[in-house]
């Protein structure tokens, strides 16, 4: 995804955006997301283009910090609305729209590895909120991974904002 598309892309999701940007499920939540999705696409053989619009859009539509379980479903409608900004076939597009659909209740059965490395993704920062990470709801052995899950609860409990916020979409 070229950088100034995404930087666009960010624009107007962040325009419509209804909470604060550095809440618990703000901007740095969204890079701690991509930076988790890009350490374990190699491992799973993830689709890392769709996880780093997964990253920027699966929590884009939440109307509270608290429970909101549609807000998956929708962030997959806005991914339709936005079809014409994100730069993914077909396929990828109908992962990334079924990946936001279902980050709020799960995968179902027979779920491509991409939805599942994404749902991950976003799982493994969970400590952000308070909760602990629960390996047996992780679809991938990459995500249950000893040094994986230090590495991602670490900064999810310090809340960490990654440098992809500040150098990839300024």
């Amino acid at each position: 995804m070229a950088i100034s598309r995404v930087k666009h892309l960010l624009e107007i999701i962040l325009s419509r955006y209804q909470l604060s940007v550095d809440g618990i499920h703000g901007i740095a939540h969204w890079g701690r997301v991509l930076e988790t999705g890009r350490r374990l696409a190699p491992l799973t053989g993830a689709d890392p283009r769709v996880l780093e619009y997964f990253a920027i859009l699966h929590d884009s539509q939440r109307r509270g910090e608290g429970r909101d379980p549609a807000h998956g479903e929708r962030a997959a409608v806005l991914c339709r609305e936005l079809r014409a900004e994100i730069e993914l076939d077909v396929h990828e597009f109908a992962l990334l729209v079924e990946a936001c659909d279902c980050h709020t209740r799960g995968a179902p059965a027979q779920a491509d590895i991409t939805i599942l490395t994404c749902l991950d993704a976003d799982r493994l920062d969970i400590l952000r909120v308070g909760m602990k990470i629960r390996e047996e709801l992780l679809y991938t052995g990459a995500a249950r991974d000893l040094g994986t899950l230090a590495w991602a609860s670490d900064r999810a409990s310090r809340r960490v904002t990654p440098a992809i916020v500040r150098d990839e979409w300024g």
